[in-house]
């Protein structure tokens, strides 16, 4: 049997595969703190990264990649949610926009909040009857959940929260 190269990217080589990981991480990085974390650390750090995840050892990986994920408190968070949402009822691979985690009067944004923002067709149906299921890592989170504590605790290991709007199921 061929590889089903209409269905998924075929990756010509492991260093492809490194490289565009190492690339996500630079931009989650440059949304959360302005690249300043990533930039700061050595390409040994770089390989750390890359090598624990690559052999799942993930206290090799989170001992560099914890680095990532904090903030100076007097900041309640990251400067950008790094986040891609996907839909299987669109042409458009995924959505993809700057979005804070803290609102302007302080308040955090929620997972609801970032849907109303960015896709309100995910979760505003015009009769009441719910339509979609919001997911990530297979779980659907409350939609009160806040976008920050979602992005320490759920985010993949490139550093995005990956959302998937999927169909209600009609059974």
């Amino acid at each position: 049997m061929s590889f089903p190269e209409k269905d998924l990217l075929h990756c010509p080589s492991k260093d492809a595969i490194e490289a565009h990981f190492m690339s996500c991480m630079k931009e989650a990085d440059a949304l959360k703190h302005k690249s300043q974390v990533i930039n700061e650390m050595q390409k040994k750090d770089h390989k750390q990264l890359w090598m624990g995840l690559q052999n799942d050892r993930f206290d090799q990986f989170w001992a560099i990649n914890r680095k990532l994920m904090e903030y100076p408190a007097e900041e309640n968070g990251f400067r950008y949610i790094p986040f891609r949402i996907y839909q299987t009822t669109t042409e458009r691979p995924f959505i993809q926009k700057l979005f804070r985690p803290v609102a302007a009067d302080g308040q955090l944004h929620t997972l609801g909040d970032l849907l109303k923002e960015v896709c309100p067709s995910a979760i505003d149906p015009e009769d009441g009857e719910k339509k979609n299921q919001v997911m990530i890592h297979g779980i659907e989170p409350m939609l009160e959940t806040p976008l920050q504590w979602l992005s320490e605790h759920l985010s993949y290991p490139d550093n995005f929260l990956h959302i998937s709007i999927i169909p209600q199921p009609t059974d």
